[in-house]
């Protein structure tokens, strides 16, 4: 077994971390914020838009099951690439499309992908591909979120369409 991580932001973290967790091959997804200005930033910092960090997950995967590229098609039919700073409601810096790679595999990637993701979009893709420059995991009561808390009402609205989404395209890759 090959464990690999890939780092993605696409809007709210409890939502693309509800996708990721219903893939074969993905062996553990963390909440995070990554790529801003302060140091241990907290929900409530990243919220005022204001410290520079996205609202992330870092998939750990087992490339022998799942590769890196079909992780980055699932999040770019998962989420709207398209929209700059915003998905949905949810509006604000912090909720930014973006890749962030540690390795120069990564960063082709996500370059390629997101070429090929284009086509699929009529409006152009305003996602980002950058470094990693920093990380900190987010606090425990986002670990897991949508798996403890399905019935929340901003759950129950967001969530099940990009499950619709996964289960349409990508059934054989999950769990």
């Amino acid at each position: 077994m090959a464990k690999k991580e890939l780092i993605v932001g696409g809007g709210c973290f409890w939502c693309t971390e509800a996708v990721f967790e219903q893939l074969k091959g993905v062996s553990d997804v963390e909440s995070a914020y990554a790529n801003g200005h302060t140091t241990q930033p907290t929900y409530r910092d990243i919220c005022t838009g204001e410290t520079g960090y996205a609202e992330v997950i870092k998939i750990t995967y087992d490339d022998s099951i799942i590769t890196v590229d079909t992780l980055l098609d699932i999040f770019f039919v998962i989420h709207d690439p398209t929209t700059l700073n915003q998905q949905g409601a949810d509006k604000g810096t912090q909720y930014r499309s973006t890749i962030l790679y540690t390795d120069e595999e990564t960063k082709e990637a996500a370059q390629a992908s997101l070429e090929a993701a284009q086509e699929a979009y009529s409006n152009p893709i305003v996602t980002s591909i950058e470094p990693l420059e920093s990380y900190y995991v987010a606090e425990d009561y986002h670990q897991d979120y949508y798996r403890q808390n399905a019935t929340q009402g901003y759950c129950m609205a967001v969530i099940p369409p990009k499950l619709a989404k996964l289960k349409a395209k990508f059934a054989k890759e999950m769990v």
